[in-house]
C-alpha cells in the first residue's frame, strides 16, 4: 500500500527497499516477532524483480530468472514451486551447454516478491529524504513530509544510493565500510519491452544471450509463459547501457530493437523503454551484508553484498535479519 493518510510514527526495524534483499530480511523477523516496516519509493514490490503491461501483452523486463546453489535457497525454491509461484523455465537455450536449472516465477517474476511480502506492512511510493542518528533511535524524514523513527534500519538500495542517504544525514563511517562500499560497483542496463506483431524466430526456450555490442539478452516472454500475446524483452549490454542511459528513450530503444531483428523477425507495434542505472552488480563486496553501526543499528544488505542473482539479493537479506536476531538461522 502507499503511505497511509496518517502514518504510524514509530517502528522497531525499518527497511528501506521492497526488493528481494529488504522483502526476505523482513519475513524472517517477523517470523521472530519484530515489529518491521518496509518503505519503498517504487509503486510495486521486487525492485529489479520487475514486470510490467502494454495493452494484452506481459513481461519479466528485471531479473530474467533465479538460480539455486544455497541448500536455504534451493529449499525456498521448492516451496515456491510447491506453491505454484514458480516453475522451471529451461536448463539450456542454443549454443549454451546444458547447465543447472533457471526458474522464474508464475505468472512473473514479480510473484516471487509478491510471495515474501505476505504479512508484512510495505509502504510504496514512499521515498526516505534523509536520515539521522541519535542515541537510541533513527529519525526518517518522508517525501510526504511525514517523519518516522525507528530503532533499527536495514538499507536494500543500490550502494551509491544508500551511501548518499548517509552522508546526507551526516552518519559517521569507518574509512575500513567507506573503502568496502565505495569498491562495489554496477552495470546499467536499459531493457526494451516490445510487442510484436506476430511470434518471435526466437529458438525455443525462448532465450538468448547475443552478446553483439549492443544486445546482452532477449527474451521472448509468450515462449517463457508470461505473456499470452508476442511480447520480447531485449536487454542492452553494460558498455551500450552505460553510455546511453541518459539519452532519449525512443533514440536508443530503436536501435535496441533494430540490433534485435535478426532473432525477431517481426514487426514491433508498440514498445516502452526503462534504464536502471543500478542494475546489476559487477564488482561485489566479501560479506553477505554489512553492519556500519551498532548503536542504533544500521546494516546494509542487497545483493551487491552475496553476489548479483536473485539468490544472492535473497541471502543478504537473511543475515541482515540474522545479523540483528541471533537465533534467526
Amino acid at each position: 500500500m502507499q503511505t497511509p493518510k496518517n502514518p504510524r510514527k514509530e517502528t522497531d526495524i525499518l527497511i528501506i527497499g521492497a526488493g528481494l534483499a529488504g522483502l526476505s530480511a523482513a519475513q524472517k523477523l517477523v517470523e521472530h516477532g519484530r515489529q518491521v516496516l518496509v518503505v519503498d519509493k517504487g509503486r510495486g514490490l521486487g525492485g529489479r524483480l520487475a514486470g510490467r503491461r502494454i495493452g494484452t501483452a506481459t513481461f519479466d523486463h528485471g531479473a530474467q530468472f533465479m538460480t539455486a546453489r544455497d541448500p536455504r535457497f534451493a529449499a525456498l525454491v521448492e516451496r515456491w514451486v510447491d506453491a505454484g509461484v514458480a516453475e522451471e523455465w529451461y536448463r539450456s537455450y542454443p549454443g549454451q551447454p546444458q547447465a543447472h536449472p533457471r526458474w522464474r516465477g508464475v505468472p512473473t517474476m514479480t510473484a516471487l516478491a509478491k510471495d515474501l511480502a505476505r504479512g508484512i506492512e510495505v509502504w510504496s511510493s514512499t521515498r526516505v529524504v534523509e536520515m539521522r542518528q541519535s542515541e537510541r533511535a533513527w529519525h526518517i524524514a518522508l517525501d510526504s513530509g511525514d517523519s518516522l523513527t525507528a530503532g533499527t534500519v536495514i538499507l536494500t538500495a543500490p550502494v551509491p544510493q544508500s551511501i548518499d542517504l548517509i552522508d546526507g544525514g551526516a552518519i559517521a563511517l569507518s574509512s575500513d565500510h567507506r573503502r568496502r562500499l565505495e569498491h562495489i560497483e554496477y552495470d546499467a542496463c536499459i531493457a526494451v519491452m516490445a510487442v510484436l506483431d506476430g511470434p518471435s524466430m526466437i529458438p525455443a526456450p525462448g532465450a538468448v544471450a547475443p552478446q553483439n555490442g549492443i544486445l546482452d539478452w532477449i527474451s521472448d516472454n509468450q515462449q517463457k509463459g508470461v505473456s499470452g500475446v508476442p511480447a520480447v524483452t531485449l536487454h542492452a549490454s553494460a558498455a551500450f547501457s552505460a553510455e546511453h542511459i541518459d539519452a532519449p528513450r525512443e533514440v536508443v530503444g530503436k536501435r535496441i530493437i533494430e540490433a534485435a531483428q535478426p532473432w525477431i523477425q517481426a514487426t514491433v507495434t508498440d514498445y516502452q523503454v526503462h534504464g536502471w542505472r543500478y542494475s546489476k552488480p559487477s564488482r561485489v563486496d566479501e560479506k553477505t551484508c554489512l553492519v556500519v553501526c551498532q548503536d542504533p543499528p544500521l546494516v546494509l544488505a542487497g545483493d551487491a553484498f552475496a553476489g548479483p542473482r536473485v539468490e544472492g539479493a535473497v541471502v543478504s537479506g537473511w543475515a541482515a535479519a540474522q545479523a540483528l536476531h541471533n537465533d534467526i538461522p
